[in-house]
This record gives C-alpha cells, structure tokens and sequence, in this order.
C-alpha cells in the first residue's frame, strides 16, 4: 500500500532570539486536508512558546545544524543575533528542509543588506514576513531560489494607480496643481447648484 504521499513538509518557519528564546517572527503550519481527528501539536501561543525555548535551550547546546527534537526534525542557522529554524516531520527529507532553511538565510541577508539582526528584522517585518510567505505557503515549500524570492517581494507594483503617473512633484508643479485646482473650484461656484 502507498503511504500518504503530501506535498506539505514544513511545520513551523521561527526566527528567535536565542538569549532568551523570544519570538521575533513564527509562522506555525497545519496540513490544510487533514481530518479534525490529527491534533495540531501546538495549538495554543503557550504550547507555541514552550516548544520554542525548549528548542533554543536544545541548539544552545549543540554544535550542529539539524536536530530531532519532539518529535519533529530541525534545522537551524544562527544569523546575527538571532536564530533561524525550520521544523518539519519526522519523515521529511533533511535536504529539502536545510535548503529551505538556507533560502530564508540568503533571502534576508539581500532584503535586509546582509544585517539580519533582531532590530532589522522587526523594522522590516513586512518584508521578512513577505519572504517566509514566498518561501512556504500553508506548510508547502514553494520556492527556494533566494534570486526569485527577492525579486518578488522587493518588485514594485506592475499597475499604476490611475492618475497618479507623471505628476510633477516639483515645487513649480506643486503651484500648478494649487492653481489649478483654484481654478476648478471657483468654476463650480460660478456654476452653481
């Protein structure tokens, strides 16, 4: 028989700060087509916050990159002063999880102009959440090249809000937009109701 064959790998995307184990960024994954009977491991922000310093007091005390720890494999990057992790199953594929890993590492460090510190990413919040949202959606590991990752969270729009392009925001355009606009105004009032 088959096993079940799935294409979601990842559990959980953290980024903490290892002094105290900390929060900075956690995005917790549940495979959308399981049945009410799988329990989520950690539904709960405490059952959450207990795993994660469970897990920094664990990498605090290794030399490694990779992990089993509750029942699940992790990898891990420390990255400036903080720590990246990525935990998948138990039966996932260590590879697929390490690249995973390292495509948020290499994601950040061009996002953020290699200063991927606790500060820098709670500035840059939005960006960082744009490229863990790039990188994995709903526990399936999207993409992993950090050059296509960058490239579409740091794009600008491709439409343009209308009216907005050419506007001269020069202080000559400034007063001509201000006449302009006196103009309108006192046209509708000549006009009336």
């Amino acid at each position: 028989m088959a096993p079940n064959l799935s294409l979601f790998s990842v559990n959980a995307i953290l980024i903490l700060n290892p002094a105290d184990g900390s929060r900075v960024l956690a995005k917790y994954y549940r495979p959308p087509h399981s049945d009410a009977s799988v329990p989520n491991p950690y539904p709960t922000v405490k059952e959450q916050t207990s795993f994660e310093k469970g897990l920094v007091d664990k990498t605090a005390k290794t030399t490694n990159d990779i992990i089993l720890y509750d029942g699940r494999i992790v990898v891990f990057k420390a990255e400036g002063d903080v720590m990246l992790y990525v935990v998948g199953g138990m039966d996932e594929n260590e590879l697929l999880l390490w690249h995973t890993l390292l495509a948020l590492r290499d994601s950040l460090n061009v996002l953020l102009k290699n200063v991927t510190d606790k500060r820098t990413i709670v500035e840059n919040y939005d960006i960082v959440s744009l490229a863990v949202d790039e990188i994995v959606d709903d526990g399936v590991i999207l993409e992993t090249d950090p050059t296509v990752i960058v490239s579409r969270v740091s794009k600008p729009p491709q439409h343009e809000v209308a009216g907005v392009k050419g506007i001269d925001l020069s202080e000559q355009g400034l007063l001509n937009v201000w006449e302009f606009g006196k103009k309108q105004l006192a046209e509708r009032l000549r006009q009336g109701p």
